[in-house]
Parts: C-alpha cells; structure tokens; sequence
C-alpha cells in the first residue's frame, strides 16, 4: 500500500476518528495531535502489514494509547489525581475497539455529539461553524478564514478561544436532551450543511467532490431526523442533501473534470435517491406556517431533479424561490445565485445589473465564486475582453483544480 493510498483512507476515517478522541481525552488540541501521531505510526506499519479491518478504531486505539502516555508523562500525582483518574478511565473505555475487525457501533455518534458540543449556544455561530468544520471536516485554518472573508490570524485566535471555552466552562460533550436541542438545532444544521457543501464542492485540492464528508453530513442529518421527527429544517436539509448528491456519479468525467450542469448525462441520475429527496422536500414544505431556508432551497433542487433536460428546466419558478429565499433567508450568495437564476430567464445583460450592485455593496468580497459567475455573464454577451479578465481573476482566486482546469478551458475558447 503506498502514502497515497494510506493518506487517503486517513482523510476518509480523521472527522469521526477526531471526534471520538475528543470525548475520550477531553481536550480538542491533544486530540488533534494524537490523531497526527496515529497518522504517523499508520504510514510507518500498514504499507508493511496490510490495513487493518477497521482503520477508524485501529487510529483511535492508537491515538488512545498515545494519550494516555502523554498523560502519564505530564502528570504529577499530588497536582493532577483528576487526570490520573481520567487516564484509568481512559484506558478501559475503548476494550471493544481492540478487536479490530469488530464493528464501531461505539464510534457511530460522536460525530454528531462534536457538532452538539461546537454548537452550544455559549458560542456565536460563527465559532460554531468554524470550530466544527476544523474538527469534523479538517478544514485548514487559512480554508476556514477564506470561507469567512477574515484573516487566517483572526481565525486563529477564534478557534483557540472556542477550544478554551469548551474546557474552562466544562460544557458536556454530549447530545444535548430534547428540551435543549431546539437552541442548538439552527446551528447544527448550519454546520451539517457546511460539511455537505465542502464535499460536494470542495474548496482546494485536487479532486471535485469530498465523498466521505458529503456521506457523513447525510449520515448525520438521519440522525438529527430521528432526534427530532417531522421537523422542516431537518426534512428539508436532508431532502436538499439527497438531490445534489444524487447527481453525484455524472458531475466529473473520468479524468476529474467538471461537468457542468447542461451538459450533464440525467439518465446517471440516482433515481431512488431522487425520490426519496423529492418526498422529504414536499413534507417539509407542506408543513403550515412560514417554510424553512432548507425546504425552499431542496424546491429548487426538486426542480432541477424533476426537469428532462437543462433546456426545459423550469427557470421562471427557480428565480421565484431564489425570490423568497431573498426574503426568509437573505445573503449575498443567496442574491449571487438569483442573479444566475435571473440570467435564464431575463438575459444575461440584467443578471449583470444585479452583480454589479450586488459587488459595489462589497458584500462579496473575496468570495472566489463572484468573478467567475462575472465572467460567465461576459461570456455570453460576447464580451470577451471583459470576460477573459473575469476568468483570470477567477483562476487566481480558486484553489480547486478541476476549477482551475474550467477556467483554462473557457480562456482558451475566448482565445
């Protein structure tokens, strides 16, 4: 087996794995660094003996042990008994784990309990995202700053302060019990969201999709749908999840390019995955009362699953969601993806209006999205100067390379 192959099985098992340690040494950053640790020993043995059955239990024992020597280095008996203590604790929790090939039911839910912890209504939710895309999706530091238009330093400090937090105020790591979930559910959904997002559409690296986090934001919204039954937010995240992802297999060819939507093959569609997506949407949105940001944009998803082609979607109705959710939910990127809806159905000329006020508001500042759906506009208006320096702002803003290799595409045709 070779680095590669071992780095990638390491990035697919890290969220889950990260977030059992966490429960078990009850410190985010000594976690962290035993997760590296068991890294590093995984690099060292499996290329020789073979990967073990279970991967994640096999890192987490690791990164157990390991803790457990760290604690007994820096302990002193008479000043640290309480981690002593932790230390027994700690070295019995995880027996069923020893057996490699056993199944994990002991690490299925800490995942979500990491979210319900990051989520606490202690922290803004901004510091409930960032801190649970850092440990459930092992954003860098400087990809987190990006994705919040702020300095990797300003980043930084905040995600130490959350850790800090998190440890001064002994808050539990725990699902929270029903009649606190309600305060936290917004910002879980957030974050499971944000964990979908960075998997269907990465925003750096090599490859188009994170498939291991898209699985495991809709593992864990099944989860929160059986917490709480029959809530729209819920419903309708899941159901939004489900038709993205069922267009998963015709999104990038062979080679890791991109297909874009109107040249996508429909008939590798996920049909089942579709149904099931549709159904959840149309719950949710028939709930009386005000329909939930989720619900409104799995509509839209519905829509562009239920069309036979890109040609006959139903653009109109599309630009109308968009229109509400502008209304129930409103940020720059919802008003970002109206104006492109906008493009379909009053030209590209008024879309262009929309961007251009929507980026002398500076809203979008740094979003790395905006040139290019800019040039794209430029484009199709055959203006092509404009259009070829909207793209090579885009190309060196983005840091995915089936991206990058888009841009270069549409530069070379202008050319």
């Amino acid at each position: 087996m070779s680095p590669v192959e071992v780095e990638k099985i390491f990035r697919d098992e890290s969220g889950r794995a990260l977030a059992t340690l966490i429960r078990l040494v009850r410190d985010f950053d000594l976690a962290e660094d035993m997760l590296q640790e068991s890294f590093a020993v995984a690099l060292q043995r499996w290329p020789v003996e073979g990967v073990p059955l279970n991967p994640r239990a096999w890192l987490v024992n690791v990164g157990r042990n390991r803790a457990i020597d760290r604690i007994r280095r820096q302990a002193n008996f008479r000043a640290k008994q309480d981690q002593i203590i932790h230390e027994t604790e700690l070295s019995h929790v995880l027996e069923p784990l020893v057996d490699e090939a056993g199944q994990d039911v002991a690490l299925n839910d800490d995942a979500l309990r990491l979210i319900f912890t990051c989520c606490h209504p202690a922290f803004a939710l901004e510091a409930q995202v960032a801190l649970t895309l850092k440990t459930i999706c092992g954003l860098s530091t400087s990809e987190i700053a990006r994705a919040f238009l702020i300095s990797e330093d300003a980043m930084a400090r905040r995600l130490v302060r959350a850790k800090e937090k998190i440890r001064i105020a002994g808050i539990p790591y725990e699902v929270p019990q029903r009649e606190q979930l309600e305060s936290r559910l917004r910002g879980a959904l957030t974050v499971v969201y944000l964990v979908f997002n960075e998997g269907y559409s990465a925003t750096s690296g090599e490859g188009l999709m994170r498939l291991d986090l898209a699985r495991e934001a809709i593992r864990l919204c099944r989860l929160l749908a059986q917490l709480i039954e029959g809530h729209t937010g819920i419903g309708g995240l899941l159901g939004l999840m489900l038709l993205h992802d069922a267009r998963r297999s015709s999104r990038e060819t062979s080679d890791g390019d991109i297909v874009l939507l109107e040249h996508q093959d429909r008939s590798r569609w996920d049909q089942a995955q579709i149904a099931e997506g549709l159904q959840l949407v149309e719950n949710a949105l028939s709930v009386p009362g005000r329909p939930d940001p989720y619900a409104v944009q799995g509509a839209i998803a519905a829509l562009h699953a239920r069309a036979p082609s890109f040609a006959e979607t139903d653009w109109p109705q599309i630009a109308g969601l968009y229109a509400v959710l502008m209304r129930i939910a409103p940020s720059p990127v919802v008003e970002l993806n109206h104006a492109a809806a906008i493009s379909m159905v009053d030209g590209p000329a008024k879309a262009l209006e929309l961007v251009d006020a929507l980026d002398a508001r500076g809203a979008l500042s740094g979003y790395t999205l905006l040139p290019a759906v800019r040039a794209d506009l430029f484009r199709r208006l055959k203006r092509v100067d404009e259009a070829r320096a909207a793209y090579a702002q885009a190309l060196e803003a983005t840091k995915l390379e089936p991206l990058r290799r888009l841009y270069l595409r549409r530069l070379s045709e202008l050319n």
